[in-house]
């Protein structure tokens, strides 16, 4: 396996402390005291001028004087001694720092002059930092506590990642109290150079760790965040709390650590895209943590509550309903055992009150049959301690219920003094165990949040119908214009020219200088018509008086015309007026006013919005934010996620909108966004929508030039598909099929691609005797990211299907700068000059994407791999690692 590039920051196996001193109270001598208590099993050096050793540690004068190059540097010194000591590291070959010292890019303009020193200093030696004003890294398998923490962390399968070291600290110190472990704490404040994306890559990969908590105040590489969340939450589950949800959030959190903070709605777009779940406060992180810790997973999110009290049980039952958590509905027979184990009191449902009274064996017998209805696929049980209550022997119970059931079983004993000890036993028994119903029901929350997010991730969407292709050149020319005449807001007839370049229905729309030319369009158009001011200045039309409706005739748009120049002169007396925009009055009986559009993010790049349309947006604050690009099942989720959504239903006298056109719409938005990186705002409002279709009657479009040399696609957080890669090969035997990219449509053509390989192709492929695709595996071949791998499948079309006939892939190593890759032909196609065409072009789509090696490891016994490797040119060597594998080298 190769090696992580981040293992000498998270892996070290030596560090120096600069700055280690002696004196009580320094920040430096708090870890080292760390350092020394959890016992790192390195290394330790210590580095400061004024020591021979410290605390016993062998110490030398600067990192330059140490007697071998160490894996990692940990920095407590003041701020404006960092970037010479960073100078030092890089000319030690010291790979990794982790910066605690804090006044840096947090404290202003001087602090952010500062950290640009250092990341020169670090980019230039190849130095990765940690940091800084951080509280540093612990690794409990290896004995590192690198913080200022008090006290250590356990060891566990929980991996904390926190902006905020007090955030760390208070976690630390409730999972000390209640038991629970870490494989790693990392603390990222201000993440100047090292990343929450590269983190989460680095944890994914790390068998030590089985879940990964986040607390995020702000993201610089977005891209890299997206990546690393939809390639990581297929194998861990990943919670996070991200915090600027509100905008005087938002402004803290750059005042504490520098780092930029996007629009909250496009952040929980991104946790809908990347499978993970969002918690909003400590507490409900500390809820995930415990819920993690329990390694059960729900197969579904329908909960039974169980509790000795009635109030607690509608407590609960009350923040499942907050939550969107359906409670279960029993079968016949758990009715029937239940009812057999109860006393006839009981609540004859969900939630089931044993009633105050209720012993050890009334909560055995009510947790043995809901865990075996298949209708439940969780427990909360509450007891409250009451006269005839013993929390022990039900904690027991409990326990022994729960035993190999498969299925989540969370706790809520409360109360604090006769409850202690139960609470202890159910949490050594991996039985999370909570103070208030409400916490508990939102841990499960959580749960089957991860189980939904999971499911929508890993679901290949099926087909989409094909659209007639946009006219991206026409757009083009159109954004080219504008800017090439120094403009960065298109008018009206420009807006709508665009939006008609990419297929979108559109009313017709003539400027007019004057109003003799407004009556010509009208008269063109037909009666009635719409006058709209005209100027590069105002943005909203109707506020300053500039737009009339319903002109019937030639004596109304003439007095039209001039009541709008009138109007604007005296409410916006410094704006540009170009004259007036003429469209129809369209009147439609049926019609719904939406609204779609673009907004950019400064972190996650462009987002698709839908919602409530018309005047009254402002006020409704009804909208749906999804990131490009989106297919079909994305809109349809975006449409639901509205509270307009009810009302494109029949609705009163009002048949539903034409739905599939409303879908093609943000499709076609979602296009834009992608193929015209220009765009920073779009808002088409109203597009109105009814039975017969969609039209948009208005439309505000504002570009902006892009950065000379920018990659394509770069601008979004999630790469489309690349459909300039598509193209046909013609083999010697004249043989015709398309190459092109895999799409994650492809998810029946890849199962019966690998259904239909011989065992032999099998074996030499994945090197193991696998026998079908997981559907886990399925979604990880055909819902692939662009940006850090490639798929290319060959197609033969035949007797009117396709069929899947090849496939070479790529996949981005931790390095960033190599690529390891596979490739499996069907059997009936090996041997006909197939393979060496699909790895040439894989090759070059390598190249194209900056790529500078490419890697394989290939068996021994695969002779014709090898040859076709050797013809290709790459380097055939030994594998280090495996004596039955050769590797094959190619630079590219």
């Amino acid at each position: 396996m190769t090696t992580h590039y981040l293992r000498a920051l998270f892996e070290p196996a030596s560090v120096a402390l600069v700055g280690a001193t002696e004196r009580p109270g320094k920040l430096a001598a708090r870890v080292m005291e760390n350092l020394l208590a959890a016992g790192f099993r390195g290394e330790l050096f210590a580095v400061n001028p004024k020591y021979a050793s410290v605390r016993g540690v062998p110490c030398v004068a600067s990192v330059t004087q140490l007697p071998n190059a160490v894996d990692l540097a940990v920095i407590a010194t003041p701020p404006a001694t960092v970037p010479a000591i960073i100078e030092d590291c890089g000319k030690a070959g010291v790979p990794a720092a982790v910066i605690i010292t804090a006044g840096f890019s947090e404290t202003g303009a001087q602090g952010r002059a500062l950290e640009q020193q250092v990341l020169e200093a670090a980019r230039h030696h190849g130095v990765r930092i940690m940091g800084p004003n951080c509280l540093g890294i612990m690794r409990a398998s290896i004995g590192l506590n690198a913080t200022f923490a008090r006290g250590n962390a356990l060891p566990g399968s929980l991996a904390l990642v926190s902006q905020s070291g007090a955030i760390c600290t208070a976690l630390l110190d409730w999972a000390q109290a209640n038991g629970v472990g870490f494989s790693s704490v990392i603390s990222m404040g201000g993440s100047s150079d090292v990343d929450f994306g590269e983190v989460v890559d680095y944890l994914a990969s790390d068998e030590k760790t089985e879940h990964i908590l986040l607390y995020m105040e702000g993201v610089r590489d977005g891209r890299g965040l997206v990546g690393s969340l939809r390639a990581g939450a297929r194998l861990k589950p990943i919670i996070v709390m991200k915090a600027g949800r509100h905008p005087e959030g938002s402004r803290a959190a750059v005042s504490h650590t520098g780092a930029i903070v996007g629009d909250d709605d496009v952040f929980d777009a991104v946790v809908r895209r990347t499978g993970i779940v969002r918690v909003a406060t400590a507490g409900e992180l500390v809820a995930a943590a415990l819920a993690l810790a329990s390694h059960v997973r729900p197969r579904g999110e329908r909960l039974a509550v169980i509790t000795n009290g009635g109030g607690p049980g509608v407590m609960a039952a009350d923040r499942a309903a907050e939550l969107g958590v359906p409670l279960a509905s029993f079968r016949p027979q758990t009715l029937a055992r239940l009812e057999a184990a109860l006393p006839s009191n009981w609540s004859q449902g969900n939630p089931v009150d044993l009633i105050g009274d209720a012993g050890p064996e009334r909560y055995r017998a009510a947790l043995s049959a809901c865990l075996e209805d298949p209708g439940v696929d969780g427990i909360v049980a509450i007891l409250t301690p009451q006269a005839m209550t013993e929390p022990t022997a039900a904690a027991r119970a409990v326990i022994g219920a729960a035993s190999g059931a498969g299925k989540p079983v969370l706790a809520c004993w409360m109360g604090e003094a006769s409850v202690g000890e139960g609470r202890r036993i159910l949490r050594e028994a991996g039985i999370s165990s909570f103070r208030l119903p409400e916490t508990a029901v939102e841990a499960f929350a959580y749960l089957a949040q991860f189980y939904r997010n999971q499911r929508v991730l890993l679901e290949a969407p099926p087909p989409l119908v094909s659209q007639e292709p946009p006219d991206l050149e026409a757009a083009r020319a159109l954004v080219r214009r504008v800017l090439a005449d120094g403009r960065t807001l298109l008018d009206t007839t420009e807006s709508k020219e665009f939006l008609a370049a990419f297929r979108i229905p559109i009313a017709r729309a003539v400027n007019a200088p004057d109003a003799d030319a407004a009556v010509s369009a009208s008269e063109a158009i037909g009666y009635p018509v719409v006058l709209k001011v005209r100027s590069p200045d105002i943005t909203h039309k109707s506020d300053v008086g500039g737009v009339h409706l319903g002109l019937a005739n030639a004596q109304a748009v003439r007095a039209a015309y001039r009541q709008i120049l009138e109007a604007v002169t005296t409410r916006r007396p410094g704006a540009r007026v170009l004259g007036v925009t003429v469209e129809p009055m369209v009147a439609r009986a049926h019609a719904r006013e939406l609204m779609a559009g673009i907004l950019r993010d400064t972190v996650f790049g462009p987002a698709i919005t839908f919602g409530a349309g018309g005047i009254a947006i402002e006020v409704l604050h009804d909208r749906a934010v999804g990131l490009p690009p989106l297919n079909a099942l994305l809109v349809e989720e975006m449409i639901r996620g509205t509270r307009v959504a009810r009302m494109l239903e029949q609705f009163r006298n009002l048949p539903p909108v034409d739905r599939p056109a409303l879908v093609d719409v943000l499709l076609r938005i979602s296009e834009m966004a992608c193929e015209i990186p220009e765009i920073r705002e779009l808002d088409i409002n109203p597009l109105i929508a009814d039975e017969t279709g969609v039209l948009a009657l208005d439309a505000r479009v504002v570009v902006a030039p892009v950065a000379p040399g920018a990659r394509p696609y770069s601008h979004v957080a999630i790469h489309p598909y690349p459909a300039t890669l598509e193209t046909q090969l013609e083999l010697a035997g004249g043989e015709k099929l398309a190459l092109r990219p895999i799409r994650p449509e492809d998810a029946a053509l890849e199962m019966e691609f690998v259904d239909a390989l011989s065992p032999e192709s099998k074996r030499l492929r994945f090197q193991s005797a696998i026998r079908r695709l997981t559907p886990t595996m399925l979604a990880r071949f055909t819902q692939i990211d662009y940006d850090r791998e490639m798929a290319l499948v060959a197609i033969e079309s035949r007797d009117g299907r396709d069929r899947e006939v090849a496939v070479a892939r790529y996949i981005r190593l931790p390095d960033g700068r190599t690529c390891e890759f596979a490739i499996v032909l069907a059997d009936a196609w090996q041997g006909r000059g197939l393979g060496p065409r699909i790895m040439g072009r894989l090759i070059e789509v390598a190249r194209g994407a900056g790529l500078g090696a490419m890697v394989g490891h290939v068996l021994a016994s695969n002779e014709g791999m090898l040859r076709m490797c050797e013809h290709l040119g790459f380097a055939i060597e030994r594998d280090p690692d495996d004596p039955l594998n050769r590797r094959a080298l190619l630079a590219l």
